[in-house]
């Protein structure tokens, strides 16, 4: 499958082409990067709506986690937070039901433009996990495992009082089929992933609160998905899934509901233009 883009008049438009077909789809509201990406600046469900189904290769998404109001429930004490840490940003604090209903719609939209076997991976926190992998159920997906990201040099926040917090799990799961796009090499590949933070560098480009390393990214893009393949992040924050797949020789569809991470990742893939 491969993904062109064009630009048609003050419409976007472009070319999904599986084999002999082709069909030419307009995407009212994305802005085109380069060659190789087309991004949004809204709500993750409503622009998700605008792309056609089974469409998309791969998914690779850090929603919000909706631990704030746990958070402050549990008398955490919001003032030594650092700047904007997800539990006093106020984007991370929706009631567990309301959050439920949205990630509802996610999955049933993800299910919609994946394709036939197409990958999904989603980091969440170890407590909502149980919940979103019955949801992907619900919506023809395939439950593969749940992984873990460790960080080798995580903020020692509280280090004499519990043990300090290095792991985030990412769940793995195929659309309406048991296996998809695989490249290991042959080699056994553990469910177990360990990468240093983001680097200075790209704590100077992005900025984000909850940002991954490129390295992260990288792991599940080259594994997961072949080269030409569409990679789709509805929550991009400031684009590390985006430089992830165009340095890879993937195409990008990714939102951010935040324009500040909007424009950072606009900002980052210049970059490597």
């Amino acid at each position: 499958m491969s993904l062109t883009f064009f630009d048609v008049g003050d419409m976007l438009y472009f070319c999904i082409c599986t084999g002999r077909m082709a069909k030419f789809i307009d995407i009212d509201g994305f802005s085109q990067i380069g060659d190789n990406a087309l991004i949004a600046n809204g709500d993750a469900i409503n622009y998700m709506g605008k792309l056609p189904d089974n469409s998309v290769d791969l998914i690779i998404t850090d929603p919000p986690y909706n631990l704030g109001l746990f958070m402050k429930k549990r008398g955490t004490n919001m003032n030594k937070l650092r700047k904007g840490h997800f539990a006093a940003s106020g984007w991370d604090d929706l009631e567990f039901d309301e959050w439920i209903k949205q990630m509802d719609l996610l999955f049933r939209e993800c299910h919609r433009v994946l394709r036939k076997r197409g990958s999904l991976i989603m980091f969440m926190s170890i407590i909502k996990v149980e919940s979103l992998i019955g949801l992907a159920l619900k919506h023809g997906f395939y439950y593969k495992t749940v992984g873990v990201w460790h960080k080798t040099n995580p903020l020692p926040r509280n280090m004499n009082l519990q043990f300090i917090n290095s792991t985030e799990p990412w769940i793995y799961m195929i659309n309406d089929g048991t296996t998809g796009t695989f490249n290991n090499a042959g080699k056994a590949l553990h469910d177990f992933v360990e990468t240093s933070t983001i680097s200075s560098k790209e704590r100077k480009l992005g900025k984000h609160p909850t940002q991954k390393p490129l390295a992260l990214m990288e792991h599940f893009v080259q594994i997961l998905s072949n080269k030409g393949d569409v990679i789709v992040d509805p929550f991009m924050g400031s684009g590390t899934t985006a430089i992830a797949a165009i340095k890879n020789d993937r195409k990008f569809i990714g939102i951010e509901l935040n324009s500040e991470y909007y424009n950072l990742t606009i900002n980052r893939i210049k970059e490597i233009l």
